[in-house]
């Protein structure tokens, strides 16, 4: 069963939430986090992305980097940043165009994550496994939540719809239109969420698979060097991670949609046979209508490609969409192995959406394009519940959560 750890947050004074708060650390470029934090000296990008500061083509990973991080978060903590009073979770809730998902900020057990309790989908790279764990130990914190998702329960929705009722904390639309509302919860209703938690099975990493173990080496190199931490008497040190662990009714996966760079060596001719061998082929939309539906944009046109050999429905990976694209096209026809290291084929996710593939395609910077039908939260936890691994680039999650805005001390 799941755990669930009330924290005392350090978190902005609330008229600064929306100066402080940033997007997550790994979803832009060096230039982009520069760009972003251009004119505010607030930005948490100053502390996530400190190298926006040092000179062009700084290695990220350099010493100075981890030094400038640590820096600009004790001058941060020193004015604009508080310590919550007591232990407390927190309702985070986000809203974006029709869509509102809202979840709980908490800690959450490391020996859960070692044990599977709480569930992954998607291997880690090792290189950024020594970033984030590095960063954390340089700042004595975690800034940036990971995103769980569980199976709803109807109690814990009663007990966090009552606590939105109440005064909000933060409220305020970021520059991407997404609204971020978080509500403090204290005394029964905490107490409340925490019982109810111990009766949630399992928990499911959707977002921040390098946070989690960052923090879970994080916790073994401050044993392994006797490192004190910091001690808020809230029982959630560095044996927890920060998250928002969200009902999976809520949870919105945008597609994860692929584009390449060329046709393997194929003549367009060549190409669309090699396709009409493997795939029913017809005219279609830029996006799937349904699972099993996959559509390509090639010479100009949208077409809709239904695979001749029906995926095994039983096979809860090889029956993916993206699956299916990956093993009958990519590696079948143009001899694309392995999308995580090859060169030859790049991703387009979250709100780009088909007009970016489309731009890319006419613009003769890549050779065709492909959009998927998503994800859906159930086929993550099927993947998750069988201890499988879902494919490279397959979920999108949108809209993404804050750095920032709750920080657990370790």
């Amino acid at each position: 069963m799941a755990t669930l750890h009330p924290f005392r947050a350090l978190r902005p004074k609330p008229d600064l939430a929306a100066r402080i708060a940033a997007v997550p650390y790994d979803v832009v470029s060096t230039e982009e986090a520069r760009a972003m934090a251009e004119g505010n000296p607030r930005s948490f990008l100053r502390v996530s992305r400190a190298e926006l500061e040092l000179a062009d083509g700084t290695d990220p990973y350099a010493d100075a980097v981890y030094e400038r991080a640590e820096r600009n978060f004790a001058a941060l903590r020193e004015s604009s940043l508080v310590v919550e009073d007591e232990p407390s979770v927190y309702v985070y809730q986000l809203r974006m165009g029709g869509h509102t998902q809202t979840g709980l900020a908490a800690c959450f057990s490391l020996d859960e994550y070692d044990r599977d309790v709480i569930k992954k989908h998607e291997r880690t790279r090792r290189d950024k496994e020594d970033d984030r764990t590095r960063h954390m130990i340089a700042l004595g914190a975690q800034t940036g939540p990971v995103f769980l998702t569980y199976r709803a329960q109807a109690e814990v929705n009663d007990i966090t719809r009552r606590a939105t009722a109440g005064t909000r904390l933060f409220d305020f639309e970021a520059v991407d239109g997404v609204q971020h509302t978080i509500w403090r919860v204290g005394g029964a209703d905490r107490d409340a969420l925490v019982a109810a938690f111990t009766r949630i099975p399992s928990l499911y990493i959707a977002d921040g698979h390098h946070r989690a173990a960052s923090a879970a080496r994080a916790r073994a190199e401050m044993r392994e060097r006797g490192l004190a931490g910091t001690s808020l008497g809230d029982g959630a040190d560095a044996s927890t991670f920060l998250a928002v662990a969200f009902p999976h009714d809520q949870v919105q996966i945008l597609p994860y949609n692929r584009v390449v760079n060329d046709l393997g060596g194929l003549s367009a001719d060549d190409f669309m046979k090699a396709v009409r061998e493997r795939f029913e082929v017809e005219p279609g939309p830029a996006s799937p209508t349904k699972r099993g539906d996959i559509a390509m944009y090639f010479q100009g046109a949208w077409h809709t490609l239904r695979p001749r050999v029906t995926p095994d429905a039983s096979d809860a990976i090889g029956s993916l969409d993206v699956s299916v694209l990956q093993e009958h096209l990519l590696a079948a026809v143009l001899k694309i192995a392995d999308v995580r290291t090859d060169k030859r084929i790049d991703f387009v996710g979250g709100k780009r959406g088909t007009g970016e593939l489309e731009r890319l395609v006419t613009a003769g910077k890549a050779a065709a394009g492909f959009s998927l039908y998503p994800v859906s939260v159930s086929d993550l936890m099927a993947v998750s519940d069988a201890g499988a691994i879902m494919p490279p680039k397959s979920t999108w999650f949108e809209p993404k959560l804050r750095d920032g805005l709750l920080i657990h001390l370790i």
